[in-house]
């Protein structure tokens, strides 16, 4: 082995001894200094925190107590022109020294003594603005950024700023807005050697809460538990803000890992919530209770997505199940989500559905297993092309052995329907032959059964209760058009929506309907026919019309059977929306021409099917006519209100009344406007009235089943229309 040259040894000695006389003088010098650099980054951060934010800062006394260690007194923010923003009268910091050297501040110690955080929000002025305001001196770049070395660097950062030692005491942090105000007073709170302590009274007296558990943020480790002294955590103001009520006994939070390698970060967590409440009127008509939910969330962020990771786990007491979610930003915005439970015990389901969600099914026994997934893919730019499957598979053991809060099987023999209008319930009606309004499945027109279920069930009788294509093409539809506009329902699912639930349009009662839905399509607990028998003598037909029976003698004075093509037609075009059926008819008992478009259109889908002979005069159209007794309800409306009662939403509560409205005298120009040739302003009204009844009507054209050209044939006749009206008011000289 070959030495060393002695001259080397004492030479590289000679540099380490220079060096470390250098790092002492540029210490000493450092030291000696330190104070006068206090203050000119006190005198630095004031005129930054003045000029980018509009903050007066004031620091009443500021000085180094120790090597690492700087004491503030008298720590004020006040915001240009609004109410103070923080008072602190004691902060001591202490910062350690060897992750100094290298450039990264963590905080050792933190003393924090009778401070006051206080957020207004006053006549719409907030003295926190500021933090949405953009710098002044802010240079706008088209740089992407880079999720995961932010999403690493963020993390590090709060890390770092979460002291080995703590000790805060009468810390208040206040909300106060034109409504309503909320405070919370941490009186103590403490981290010891990692052990985490603290007491937080809520708007007084009102409840006291306690963070509890271990932060060791150096080895990214934290362990802490919310909970109250006495009954429960009440999360406050959320009613307020959000129509909401959330509580819970205790709520864990866990930061289990953080990773950063090869362009992703990785971050491992867990949360759990034991009694978790819920109560909010769109997710559920009443109080849900999740008694014991807990996620292991393993989340990963590359450099241009988000996602939780499919080894993430969900459990809701017996039940568990794996999501899949990711969100890619660029280039184009993609929306992944897939859910698999695998195979489980198919009574551990049931019995861990949140209490108070899927009451109609409380109670229920079965044996075998289920198995669900789900998958949706959407490409932002591309909708058309979007994915969606759901499914709910059984194995050959599964059954149902006793029912229930409710009875699934009710409807197989005569039962009592009570209709709800508005929460409020209506005459009930016995469905069954003791009934003599009753009218069985084969009593009907067979263009009444083919022509409700070509317009809103097609595949009724080849389905399982869900047809996937539309759902899909639901979902476009309601991401094209930024709201819930299109539905997907079978005749299985409204059956069910009608006979089992409430009216109420909560979150909850959808997914309880889909369950109940699988329940008896999957288990063979009534024959489709049986289904659609029970359909048309429940549903709405009218103002206060329930079941065919009473619907064939309403509008026409026949029985079911009786009922032709057109009529059967007409029917299938009032299911969704039954309270405007007087509205398609005119004052002499014809139908209104707008619906011609509707009987071809329908009129053929039947035919294609076998269900109807072609027909060159509209399916009927010109044979349909209201009973003469009728007539007279029949309101005269200009064609764009009747259009838009026609076609308006499909809400389980619509409650339209039928008022007989004139059409509005038209005033001829006096002479003053003849003479000069100006439109009064009665004339300019009526212009615009033809102007919205044209928009209207062709934005009320029913799109399904019809091709291009039919769609453009039906705005062009619009057109037409419109210009015929406007030059009869012109030969009136009422334009």
């Amino acid at each position: 082995m070959r030495r060393l040259n002695p001259k080397y040894i004492r030479l590289a000695g000679i540099i380490a001894a220079t060096l470390l006389v250098i790092l002492l003088m540029a210490g000493y010098i450092a030291y000696s200094k330190r104070e006068a650099i206090l203050q000119s980054q006190i005198a630095k951060a004031k005129a930054k925190a003045k000029r980018l934010y509009h903050l007066d800062l004031q620091i009443a006394s500021a000085h180094f107590t120790g090597l690492t260690t700087v004491t503030c007194e008298g720590i004020t923010i006040v915001p240009e022109n609004r109410d103070s923003l923080l008072n602190i009268k004691h902060f001591d910091v202490s910062i350690k020294l060897w992750p100094l050297l290298f450039g990264n501040i963590k905080l050792a110690n933190v003393d924090l003594f009778n401070a006051h955080l206080n957020l207004t929000d006053i006549k719409g002025v907030k003295n926190f603005d500021f933090l949405f305001k953009k710098k002044k001196d802010s240079v706008l770049t088209h740089t992407k950024v880079d999720l995961s070395e932010l999403s690493n660097n963020l993390i590090k950062q709060v890390l770092y700023k979460i002291p080995d030692n703590l000790t805060v005491d009468n810390f208040l942090v206040s909300f106060t807005n034109d409504s309503a105000q909320l405070k919370l007073l941490t009186q103590t709170a403490k981290i010891d050697d990692g052990d985490l302590t603290s007491t937080i009274k809520i708007n007084d007296t009102v409840a006291t809460w306690h963070f509890a558990g271990t932060m060791h943020p150096s080895d990214k480790e934290i362990d802490v538990k919310l909970y109250a002294e006495k009954g429960k955590v009440e999360i406050p103001f959320i009613e307020k803000r959000f129509h909401a009520r959330v509580n819970f006994d205790n709520l864990t939070i866990k930061l289990n890992n953080v990773k950063h390698s090869d362009g992703e970060t990785r971050i491992e967590t867990y949360c759990s919530a034991h009694n978790l409440l819920v109560n909010q009127p769109g997710l559920a008509a009443n109080d849900i209770i999740v008694q014991d939910g807990s996620i292991a969330a393993n989340v990963f962020v590359g450099t241009n997505y988000v996602s939780l990771d499919s080894s993430s786990v969900i459990h809701l007491k017996k039940m568990s199940a794996h999501p899949f979610v990711k969100y890619t930003l660029n280039p184009v915005k993609i929306y992944e989500l897939k859910i698999n439970t695998g195979w489980q015990n198919a009574q551990d389901i049931f019995d861990s559905f949140p209490t108070g969600m899927f009451e109609t099914l409380d109670g229920i026994k079965v044996t075998g297993k289920l198995n669900y997934s789900a998958n949706f893919y959407l490409n932002n730019e591309r909708p058309d092309s979007l994915k969606f499957d759901s499914r709910m598979d059984k194995d050959a053991d599964f059954r149902i052995v006793a029912y229930g809060k409710t009875d699934l099987s009710k409807l197989n023999k005569t039962f009592v329907y009570t209709p709800y209008e508005k929460g409020k319930p209506m005459a009930s009606h016995i469905i069954g032959p003791e009934n003599p309004g009753f009218t069985p499945l084969e009593e009907m027109s067979p263009y009444l059964r083919n022509a409700v279920m070509t317009a809103e069930d097609p595949t009724f009788y080849k389905n399982h209760g869900f047809v996937e294509k539309a759902i899909r093409q639901s979902i476009i539809t309601d991401i094209k058009e930024h709201k819930f506009k299109r539905g997907g329902s079978t005749i299985s699912m409204q059956l069910v929506k009608n006979t089992f639930l409430t009216r109420k349009k909560t979150l909850a009662r959808k997914i309880e309907e889909i369950l109940i839905v699988w329940m008896i399509e999957n288990n063979n607990i009534m024959t489709k026919d049986r289904m659609l028998e029970v359909y048309f003598n429940i549903i709405e037909w009218g103002p206060g019309i329930y079941g065919i029976s009473e619907a064939a003698q309403y509008y026409f004075g026949k029985s079911p059977s009786e009922l032709t093509l057109g009529e059967s037609i007409f029917l299938a075009s009032i299911v969704p929306r039954p309270k405007a059926g007087l509205y398609a008819f005119l004052p002499d008992g014809s139908l209104r021409p707008g619906l011609e478009n509707y009987f071809n259109s329908l009129g053929r889908m039947m035919m294609g099917r076998g269900f109807a002979q072609a027909d060159s005069s509209s399916y009927g159209f010109y044979t349909v006519y209201l009973k003469e007794s009728l007539r007279r309800r029949v309101a005269t409306v200009d064609s764009a209100a009747a259009n838009k009662m026609l076609n308006a939403p499909t809400d389980d509560d619509l409650n339209i009344s039928l008022p007989i409205l004139e059409e509005p005298a038209v005033k001829k120009p006096n002479f003053f406007q003849r003479l000069f040739g100006k439109k009064d302003t009665v004339a300019q009204k009526t212009e615009k009235m033809l102007k919205e009844e044209e928009q209207q009507r062709i934005d009320a054209i029913i799109t399904t089943g019809k091709t291009g050209k039919q769609i453009r044939q039906e705005k062009r006749a619009i057109k037409d229309d419109i210009k015929a009206k406007k030059q009869a008011l012109k030969d009136q000289g009422k334009l």
